[in-house]
């Protein structure tokens, strides 16, 4: 695997695909419709514009495995050292170690940027992510009771916290 930053012009249509995916057979994301091509510039934007990492991992073939990055966790100025963080694998490379790969990299991206906290906003039946958070030394902060509904029926939501040593 090779490991690049994300751009537009290169990876919009693989990320948006595995957005698409999620959202379709998945609890990952809870949004019930695909979005849209055109979603993807103001995504790319907004990340550009607040200086937050796509990292993505490349197959020998420049087919895009996977990809890693972070965002707001809330608004107002005091949360600015806190990120929620996203990842996502396609299912052809999926238990090939590849999520560790990544989030190891956003970690240390985090922790340049002055990121002090990194949030993982997870389903709770998502047991892969949540053992792949675990062995990255997050911990459990909290559990929102059915808090999303999605296949007709209510969902848990785990966030898990890890604190960085930042500079």
């Amino acid at each position: 695997m090779t490991f690049v930053a994300c751009t537009h012009d290169a990876h919009a249509a693989a990320i948006l695909a595995l957005f698409n995916e999620a959202i379709l057979h998945s609890t990952a994301l809870y949004d019930y419709q695909p979005r849209p091509p055109e979603s993807m510039t103001e995504w790319f934007r907004t990340k550009a514009a607040h200086g937050f990492p796509v990292i993505g991992a490349e197959d020998d073939s420049g087919q895009l495995a996977g990809f890693a990055t972070y965002g707001v966790f809330r608004a107002g100025a005091g949360y600015r050292h806190t990120a929620e963080h996203s990842i996502y694998i396609h299912k052809a490379f999926r238990g090939q170690g590849l999520g560790l790969a990544l989030m190891g990299r956003l970690i240390e991206a985090a922790a340049r940027n002055r990121i002090h906290t990194l949030i993982g906003v997870l389903d709770a039946g998502n047991t892969a992510s949540i053992a792949l958070h675990e062995k990255l030394g997050f911990t459990l902060a909290g559990t929102l009771k059915e808090a999303g509904f999605k296949f007709d029926r209510w969902l848990d939501v785990r966030f898990y916290q890890r604190i960085l040593q930042s500079p």
